[in-house]
């Protein structure tokens, strides 16, 4: 296997994916009707990816700034609890896309505070389809051995894909007679599905309002007919991007924020993240969100800041749902709705900054 690592270094992180040639896009409103029709899964297409504007680059930079600190310090405590509970060399498998920039950014602060042994792969997992086993077969293949597995990811939403992960391991486990943990280790878990987080705050993670020019240049993760049965789950690498690429900075500038924290204040004790609260939080918003917006289907609702921002850059949106307009987190999504004309609505008493809504496909 070649060692493909996108546009990050060859050390930073391993890839486990099928680089296809350019697909055949399709545009948002296309995709957003087949997927909803159910003619078509959302993994079997790509829209294409365009170069953010200029605005909403400054915007980016501006949460860089305003953002990095708390993004290091919660880096330097997910790796803190890495640490603690994975004895020997430690394996992160990464979660394509938004868990490879924090990926590579605990892979250095495991080494380089906590002193440990680690390899970073960076793999797919499709909703209602599971996890790349291929992939997992390779990584086991490689002599890491299955306790050292460790799967990360930037945020939970609604807790899909952790529930999905669980599923999906415990399936391998049986089957390849081995004892991977399934638990899924986030930044922010809103959901209150995650095994191990740094926190549940709704704040703004910069990786998270970027697609591939923060990621590697690598596309969401595609499982259609040109991914045999013995192949990693596939992917566009957007080489035209790598002027404008911005995913080795972003990882190197949080290392050294990382770093720079852990030189001044140490490695604190971790506050436990209430679970129980913010699966109570997630279930009850949820409920009345459907209510009150007349929706049947609970994909249409997309919380947090994280999946409010993918709704507005590759789906089609309905609404934009914000707590504070005023507040810098969701800056750079009033700019998303301006360009999209997306109606917004101040929702002081929602417990999430900012959520989006998905317009139905289906509806006349």
């Amino acid at each position: 296997m070649v060692n493909f690592s996108g546009s990050y270094r060859s050390d930073d992180v391993t890839f486990l994916l099928k680089r296809l040639p350019t697909l055949p896009f399709v545009d948002i409103a296309r995709k957003e009707k087949l997927i909803q029709s159910g003619q078509r899964h959302y993994s079997e297409m790509l829209s294409p990816e365009a170069l953010p504007s200029a605005r909403y680059l400054d915007i980016f930079r501006s949460a860089c700034e305003a953002n990095r600190r708390q993004m290091a310090r919660d880096c330097l405590t997910l790796a803190s609890l890495i640490a603690a509970r994975r004895t020997g060399p430690i394996t992160l498998v990464s979660l394509v896309r938004a868990g490879t920039p924090v990926g590579v950014i605990l892979k250095h602060l495991l080494r380089q505070v906590l002193g440990r042994e680690v390899a970073h792969y960076s793999v797919s997992i499709v909703r209602d389809r599971g996890i790349d086993a291929v992939a997992l077969r390779h990584i086991l293949a490689q002599g890491h051995a299955p306790q050292s597995l460790v799967f990360i990811d930037g945020w939970t939403g609604k807790g899909v894909i952790s529930q999905v992960l669980t599923q999906a391991i415990e399936s391998f486990n049986y089957h390849h007679a081995c004892a991977i943990d399934s638990g899924l280790y986030v930044l922010s878990d809103l959901a209150g599905t995650a095994a191990c987080a740094a926190s549940a705050l709704d704040y703004l993670i910069p990786s998270s309002i970027l697609n591939a020019t923060v990621s590697g240049l690598v596309s969401r993760s595609v499982l259609n007919d040109a991914i045999g049965p013995g192949d990693f789950h596939g992917c566009v690498y957007y080489k035209e991007f790598e002027a404008h690429d911005v995913s080795r900075k972003f990882v190197d500038d949080l290392v050294a924020a990382g770093l720079a924290l852990a030189n001044q204040e140490g490695l604190s004790a971790p506050v436990p993240v209430d679970r129980t609260h913010a699966r109570e939080t997630s279930s009850h918003f949820l409920a009345a969100t459907m209510a009150q917006h007349g929706i049947a289907d609970v994909n249409l609702i997309k919380p947090g800041i994280g999946e409010a921002t993918r709704v507005l850059l590759r789906r089609v949106p309905r609404l934009l749902l914000l707590c504070d307009p005023d507040a810098p987190d969701v800056a750079h999504l009033k700019v998303l709705a301006a360009e999209k004309s997306v109606p917004l609505i101040v929702d002081a008493g929602q417990p999430y900054q900012a959520v989006s809504l998905i317009e139905s496909a289906l509806d006349g």
